[in-house]
């Protein structure tokens, strides 16, 4: 396997642009909730930049450019609502699985690595997503953005994982496609390894300095 696998006992998954490209479901749910308001549809190309920090942060930013101002607080929470209402209704029309995901988990999986899932998508899409995917039964756990008092880039969702399999940081991989995995990876004290082709604001996710990066996540095997 790849060599940044070696002594590593337990690897952590961002979801979202690494795994699975939710986007073209996800701006849909955007739009749906910016048609509440009467405001203009986003589209999949801005939402692509949007995502990355919750689902609050993508409301939050849909409205910002949908208003040309910084939505109040009220507004903001109808808004989420909204979002999360449409988003319910279909979280997995046209989500796709990226190329050697498939391959990679079960790779892994087969020499018994611990694979865990760590997203800032909220808990309560992850099972139906992976379910729909039959991406389910390769996780030992999960967590989402509202699952613990903090999210990435803050590194306790790690470390939590890290402390429930008894495994030290240090032989445990963070796998994701933003600033924010790597930043989450390097404070728990993680390996880092990212992949170009997911979300990442925009900007080249190298530039963030993980231990690695691979085209397709089929180069782990």
């Amino acid at each position: 396997m790849h060599p940044l696998l070696n002594d590593i006992r337990l690897v952590a998954f961002d979801l979202d642009g690494t795994l699975i490209d939710s986007v073209p479901d996800l701006a849909a749910a955007v739009d749906a909730m910016l048609a509440d308001l009467s405001l203009a549809p986003a589209g999949e190309t801005a939402v692509r930049d949007w995502v990355g920090n919750g689902s609050h942060q993508l409301v939050a930013r849909a409205l910002q450019a949908g208003l040309g101002t910084t939505p109040d607080p009220a507004m903001l929470e109808r808004a989420h609502e909204r979002f999360l209402y449409h988003y319910h209704q279909a979280p997995c029309v046209r989500t796709r699985v990226y190329p050697g995901v498939v391959e990679a988990l079960s790779a892994l999986c087969s020499r018994s690595v611990i694979v865990t899932l760590v997203t800032n998508k909220p808990q309560a899409f992850i099972a139906p997503i992976l379910t729909a995917l039959s991406l389910d039964d390769y996780f030992r756990a999960t967590l989402g953005g509202d699952s613990l008092a903090e999210k990435k880039p803050h590194p306790a969702p790690l470390l939590h994982l890290a402390a429930r399999f008894d495994v030290a940081p240090v032989n445990c991989l963070m796998v994701g496609d933003s600033r924010h995995d790597v930043e989450a990876g390097k404070r728990a004290g993680f390996r880092t390894l990212a992949v170009p082709y997911g979300y990442n604001h925009g900007e080249p996710v190298a530039s963030s300095q993980p231990d690695g990066v691979v085209e397709s996540l089929g180069e782990l095997v």
